[in-house]
């Protein structure tokens, strides 16, 4: 399935994929996740933010701490947001990204494999899981569910990771593309 899917993504890359691609995704934080963002620190009297903005750091009991901080409203709306909103966006992130690596990747003969191009699904999968992390903590407050937190902040740090590894691989297309070297016969040559 990953194979398949990853030559559906070299099948369809091209700038208009990609214009396509960046036209859902910049509507989504700017109209709708900065919004929310905002909603969420109202409710809480203070500027918390949402727990999945969470960069690198590995801390249960603040994760508990903001459920707790964002008071029913907050954790209604936290919990919509969560399910409809930030389930959306990964997908939609997911087809950008890929697309990107495979305009990078494609015809390139890389050694990183013909694969390179649905690295993003690791992020789109780890987003998902520490989304249902946050809604079962999110709905079973005032129940601590420390196991839940700490699993939570472990996906979030992993799904962070797995988002830098893949600008890295961006980057790394990027130069490629700039020195790559002219093939013999062309044009360019």
């Amino acid at each position: 399935m990953i194979r398949s899917l990853s030559a559906f993504f070299y099948r369809i890359a091209s700038w208009k994929t990609l214009l396509l691609g960046i036209a859902l995704y910049l509507p989504i934080p700017i109209f709708i996740l900065g919004p929310l963002e905002k909603q969420l620190n109202a409710f809480a009297g203070s500027e918390i933010g949402p727990i999945d903005l969470l960069l690198f750091q590995f801390d249960p009991a603040r994760i508990q701490q903001m459920v707790a901080a964002y008071g029913p409203e907050g954790r209604a709306v936290y919990t919509q947001g969560t399910l409809i909103d930030d389930t959306i966006y990964p997908i939609v992130y997911t087809f950008l990204f890929c697309t990107i690596l495979s305009l990078l990747f494609r015809k390139r003969g890389t050694r990183s494999g013909p694969l390179v191009n649905v690295f993003p699904l690791a992020v789109f999968a780890l987003d998902l899981l520490e989304n249902a992390c946050i809604v079962t903590l999110l709905q079973s407050y005032p129940n601590p569910l420390p196991t839940v937190a700490g699993l939570c902040s472990v996906l979030t740090n992993l799904k962070w990771a797995s988002l830098v590894m893949t600008a890295l691989l961006a980057g790394y297309g990027v130069i490629r593309l700039v020195f790559r070297k002219p093939v013999a016969g062309s044009l360019a040559g």
